[in-house]
């Protein structure tokens, strides 16, 4: 499986990181190594001083896809989840700094915290999708997909002209507004529509 995050897929939180508006999807990858397991705490590296969430919308593919046009691209999923892109925002610095790629920074293991999967007809609409985390009781990421510059489907179609997509393949969909650093003991918990599908403990 691989797991595709986008980048800049949100206008706000491109503007808290000072970063340039893309004309264009940004991709990157995590490695399969980098899930959390389900339950377990998250364990600050010892690489980084400033370890970052950013809670993303998740689409988990459902069959095999090259080419994919918009129109279609709602065949290629089923269901809606929420995770975390854990990242190292110290060593990300650097590493765009240099030029160079992200992956230590946000492949590492541990980083991509995905939650259980539900059906995404429980959604009216999926580009009316609200989601938030909570750290230690306090909302800090409230975001909602009618804010993504690129939707769900347009996502799909994009990807899969460079990669194929496979079953079993996840997309993070990209962080609003509000990414911030953790701390141990902190606690995240992760909501789409109020409903909470993930609890994590900072170590």
């Amino acid at each position: 499986m691989k797991i595709i995050c986008i980048g800049r897929n949100y206008a706000k939180h491109i503007e808290e990181l000072s970063n340039e508006r893309p004309k264009e999807p940004v991709i990157f990858l995590k490695p399969d190594s980098a899930i959390l397991p389900r339950n377990h705490p998250f364990y600050i590296p010892t690489f980084s001083d400033d370890i970052h969430y950013e809670v993303e919308l998740l689409v988990k593919i459902n069959r095999l896809g090259k080419h994919i046009a918009p129109k279609f691209a709602h065949k290629y999923y089923n269901e809606i989840g929420l995770g975390i892109d854990f990242t190292a925002r110290d060593l990300q610095s650097k590493l765009k700094e240099k030029g160079l790629p992200w992956e230590k920074a946000k492949g590492f293991d541990g980083s991509a915290v995905i939650s259980e999967f539900v059906s995404k007809d429980q959604f009216t609409d999926l580009n009316t999708i609200s989601f938030s985390l909570e750290k230690n009781s306090k909302i800090v990421q409230e975001g909602n997909t009618k804010a993504m510059l690129w939707k769900i489907d347009d996502l799909i179609a994009y990807v899969s002209q460079y990669m194929t997509l496979k079953i079993g393949d996840i997309i993070f969909t990209g962080t609003p507004a509000g990414v911030g650093k953790v701390t141990p003991e902190d606690k995240l918990i992760g909501k789409i529509e109020g409903k909470t599908f993930f609890k994590i403990q900072i170590k």
